[in-house]
């Protein structure tokens, strides 16, 4: 695949970076540079390569998944200025 300039302006574009003429060839080149490689790493065979998030063998942490109110009830309605039974009191606003 090869970035044409107009390719490199509406990368530029869409990226908010203001480009000059005279920096839309340097650019290209340098994205045609990064397709390349894309391209040698696709014919890389990882058909045999597991999966991994860490180059070090270990297992996730894991915690229980429960469900709580979280214990904080007071503190998140510490700052309003009306409440009730844990819960924001807010002025009617429909009729």
């Amino acid at each position: 695949m090869s970035v044409d300039e107009k390719t490199v302006r509406r990368i530029a574009h869409l990226a908010r970076i203001a480009v000059t003429d005279d920096e839309v060839g340097p650019l290209g080149a340098e994205l045609n540079n990064i397709l390349a490689f894309v391209e040698q790493l696709g014919a890389i065979d990882v058909s045999g390569v597991e999966p991994m998030t860490s180059v070090l063998p270990m297992a996730m942490k894991k915690r229980e998944d429960a469900v709580t109110d979280g214990g904080r009830a007071d503190d998140v309605v510490a700052n309003a200025p009306e409440t009730e039974d844990n819960y924001f009191l807010v002025p009617k606003v429909v009729e």
